[in-house]
């Protein structure tokens, strides 16, 4: 029983202390909270603005929707409406421009298809607004380097949509990487994919660069980089498999399997697919391994043990916590922890993957 009781406290406490290291630094009493709530503009009206990012808008402190970009007048309205801004903040994709007058909006979230991420982002930074981009990125490197150029030529901030940055689990996991009480990572497993029935434009080139490794593997990247410090790896090997639905996945991989190699030896084995469901990702150190077991990447991370024992934290909003800290850095001047410097570095993994893949050879990657 005393042996129980010790290691709930550890855990309670350990929950504790990762909840204050990530809280933003307005919670952690570092800085001061914004005079204001900074305006938030929606840039495509899709999924996951609807079902996450309007309604985490609701619950934001710093921040709050404040206007849209669509290609539907009537579908603005009725989110003006909604959320209470006013209509004169509703813009389409060609007035974008005419933001720079709208004192409304401080920020500009681009949650459009991939392949339009550079083109609307570019246009935000040019109407003098800050800028989240949604993962990935950008399609390309060169876009990604299009966008960070506009960035620093309007003096506008940027951002992407890292989410899993706030979410416990993944502190954790950084945590972890960061004090090396394991040891450094040196093995990783995961996969990430869900059966699509039915043909989307993510499985369309030109709207999403690629197939499941731009849309799931870069969460799968993302946690390998997690457990590396932040470190890319230096070389990657890839294979895409048969497809099984070619009718869908017309020009675009279906399933695709990785590996991602670091210089210190560690290494990761991947798989991303559209047509078979899983969400797993495991590290292992000398010391110690951290697994999740269980809807590893999504809004609310499932189960995750430890060599230690397992993990239970709450479940946070992922994305009001993640706009309200950008607010919160536009305010105070603190850099973001998920900068486009960190899209472009995901981008160039990604690129490499995919040579490898059409060379079949072990391929360097260049993140600069």
């Amino acid at each position: 029983m005393n042996n129980a009781i010790s290691r709930r406290r550890f855990l309670e406490q350990l929950g504790l202390a990762v909840a204050v290291a990530q809280a933003p630094g307005w919670a952690r009493g570092a800085d001061a909270p914004p005079a204001k709530q900074l305006g938030v503009a929606l840039v495509g009206l899709g999924n996951y603005s609807t079902r996450q990012l309007g309604p985490a808008l609701r619950e934001t402190k710093f921040c709050k929707l404040a206007g849209v970009v669509t290609g539907s007048r009537e579908k603005g309205e009725q989110w003006a409406r909604d959320y209470g801004f006013s209509p004169k903040s509703i813009y389409s994709y060609d007035t974008i421009a005419r933001m720079a007058d709208d004192p409304a909006i401080d920020i500009a979230y681009v949650v459009t298809p991939n392949g339009l991420h550079a083109e609307h982002a570019i246009a935000v930074a040019k109407a003098g607004k800050h800028v989240i981009m949604e993962k990935p990125m950008c399609n390309t490197v060169a876009e990604c380097d299009a966008v960070l150029a506009a960035c620093k030529a309007a003096k506008v901030r940027h951002s992407i949509g890292y989410r899993l940055f706030w979410d416990p689990y993944h502190a954790e996991l950084r945590r972890l990487a960061r004090e090396q009480e394991f040891g450094a990572f040196k093995q990783m497993k995961g996969d990430r994919g869900f059966v699509m029935s039915t043909w989307r434009w993510r499985a369309d080139k030109k709207l999403a660069g690629g197939g499941p490794l731009m849309d799931l593997g870069i969460y799968l990247i993302q946690g390998a980089c997690m457990a590396k410090n932040g470190a890319a790896p230096a070389f990657v090997t890839a294979r895409e498999l048969p497809k099984t639905w070619p009718d869908i996945s017309r020009d675009t991989e279906e399933t695709l399997q990785w590996t991602m190699e670091w210089p210190d030896g560690a290494s990761a084995e991947f798989t991303t697919s559209y047509q078979q469901n899983f969400d797993h990702f495991r590290a292992e150190a000398p010391k110690g391994w951290v697994d999740f077991k269980e809807h590893a990447f999504g809004y609310k991370v499932g189960a995750v043990e430890t060599s230690r024992g397992p993990l239970q934290y709450p479940a946070p909003n992922q994305q009001a916590l993640q706009m309200d800290d950008f607010a919160q850095c536009v305010e105070t001047g603190r850099a973001t922890p998920v900068p486009g410097e960190m899209g472009r570095r995901d981008l160039a993994i990604i690129e490499a993957i995919y040579r490898a893949a059409a060379s079949g050879r072990r391929e360097a990657v260049k993140t600069t």
